[in-house]
């Protein structure tokens, strides 16, 4: 049986990831930071434990909690936005809150997870955004979460050459139907689930050279830097 490990996953589209890869017969890991995100996730047959990524201290406990595990795909989905676009420059709380949960999390978490994944010659997939292109910028705290996602992408890349035994990707789930998203977004979250695994279990089963450290569309078309 594979098994994938969720983190962050009690809502959105890790709550669909997580159902969806159920309904496969994968076993399913998967982290969230309260009770409330907790039961959801048992009540679907998920093994679940706490973790709340926009805390160092929280993060830094990971890896015993999953020792002994072998991981076959890790998919950081936790993420956090911020409707005012307004806001200059940021707050000190929010710059914390965007940098540990988008960026700092990551960073923490992969390398503890990494042996694990490297047993299973897994992947590590993070969601990020195509806001996190290089390409695009903008003011005020839109900038803030472009800056986070900017760094997401970099350390995905950076981590592919840190651990070479595995594959990371940075993936753009759409325009999803979340809290971020909104009721105007074309793609639900089962949608945007469907076409991420799609994407990851072709990266999983069939790697290409190009795939490696590469910034991708939830579809697997790549995205620019």
């Amino acid at each position: 049986m594979n098994t994938v490990l969720l983190i962050g996953a009690s809502r959105g589209i890790g709550l669909a990831l997580a159902r969806q890869y159920l309904d496969d017969s994968w076993r399913v890991i998967a982290t969230a930071r309260n009770d409330e995100g907790l039961a959801r996730l048992k009540a679907m047959g998920a093994e679940t434990f706490r973790l709340d990524v926009a805390n160092p201290a929280s993060n830094s406990g990971l890896a015993w909690q999953l020792d002994g595990e072998k991981i076959d795909l890790a998919i950081y989905v936790a993420g956090v936005g911020d409707r005012d676009t307004t806001t200059s420059p940021p707050t000190r709380e929010k710059f914390d809150l965007l940098m540990h949960t988008n960026a700092m999390g990551p960073m923490m978490v992969l390398p503890q997870i990494a042996p694990m994944l490297i047993e299973a010659k897994g992947v590590f997939a993070a969601i990020s955004s195509h806001l996190g292109s290089l390409t695009q910028t903008q003011t005020s705290m839109a900038a803030l979460y472009r800056m986070s996602k900017v760094a997401l992408n970099m350390y995905v890349r950076c981590a592919q050459h840190d651990f070479p035994e595995i594959g990371c990707v940075a993936l753009h789930p759409g325009w999803v139907q979340t809290e971020m998203g909104g009721a105007q977004a074309p793609l639900t979250p089962a949608q945007s689930a469907t076409s991420l695994r799609q994407t990851l279990e072709r990266i999983r089963t069939h790697p290409r050279p190009e795939d490696r450290g590469a910034f991708l569309n939830h579809d697997g078309t790549p995205l620019p830097w």
